[in-house]
């Protein structure tokens, strides 16, 4: 008889969030062993935990999932674990913190069944937090023309030296966004617009993004109002609004959850995966 499939959650937070749980319930895992205040100095333990309790044929029945708040400090344990990890004695892991990972792969998913990415323009707005550092990292390795645009110049730059440190031959643009005026003259002309900024804060009026030379898909990860990009409802799901093709949060919503639940089936097949944006993304596109 197989072992069971055991996911073990890593959270950074008090308390271990209760959506990851349930989704990796409803992804078929057996048990669940939910870890909270996960720091990168405790990793090790819990990872001889899980790598020493199991021969090396039985490992791929045991994983571990990274989640939590905050993004940083995932990406810290993540780097933590993979150190703890040596020769056979590794399980595959996951990284989905505030749901980065699968929010980011949804939408440019979503952009890319309207638009050929390669060779496409494209204009991320607040590209500087978790998921739009992601969405532009995937865009450009889809081949697309990526503006990343931040309220802080600065911080727009250390995005893209970031993602051309991974993907050298990407092409990528840092843009101002401090305005509406700045953030209006970065996206016009692109084909693709995404808005990755904080919940109930506006990004862009529907009069400034919609124009003569809008994009022909535009997606807003934000669902609490204000929304992002005034003019998209937070269930559209490619819905056409006066010739854009449009995506709320709820509407990429659904594709998000079924690439979570698929990559956390994909972490059973063998124990030596690391699930990070572009590997997320990979699982994406065979999801239906």
């Amino acid at each position: 008889m197989s072992s069971r499939a055991i996911l073990i959650q890593f959270d950074c937070d008090s308390q271990p969030s209760v959506f990851d749980g349930v989704v990796a319930i409803d992804s078929g895992v057996d048990h669940l062993l939910p870890h909270a205040n996960v720091r990168p100095e405790n990793v090790r333990e819990l990872v001889y935990g899980a790598i020493f309790t199991r021969a090396v044929s039985e490992l791929h029945r045991t994983a571990i999932f990274i989640g939590g708040s905050d993004v940083a400090a995932g990406e810290a344990i993540l780097a933590a674990v993979r150190k703890t990890f040596f020769g056979p004695m590794r399980v595959s892991v996951m990284l989905d913190a505030n749901g980065a990972n699968t929010t980011a792969a949804a939408a440019v998913l979503a952009a890319a069944a309207h638009v050929d990415l390669r060779g496409a323009k494209a204009a991320v707005l607040a590209a500087t937090g978790p998921v739009g550092r992601r969405v532009v990292q995937l865009l450009a390795a889809s081949g697309a023309e990526v503006r990343a645009v931040s309220r802080n110049q600065a911080r727009a730059v250390a995005v893209c030296e970031a993602v051309a440190a991974k993907l050298p031959s990407a092409r990528l643009s840092p843009c101002a966004g401090g305005s509406i005026e700045e953030t209006e003259r970065a996206v016009e002309g692109v084909d693709v617009l995404v808005a990755a900024g904080a919940a109930g804060v506006e990004l862009l009026p529907e009069k400034t993004w919609r124009n003569a030379a809008g994009p022909q898909v535009a997606v807003d990860l934000n669902a609490v109002p204000p929304v992002g990009l005034t003019g998209i409802e937070a269930t559209d799901r490619a819905a056409e609004r006066r010739g854009v093709v449009c995506y709320g949060a709820i509407g990429v919503g659904g594709m998000k959850m079924k690439i979570h639940k698929a990559a956390i089936r994909r972490l059973f097949e063998s124990n030596d995966q690391v699930l990070d944006a572009e590997e997320i993304f990979e699982i994406g596109r065979s999801v239906r």
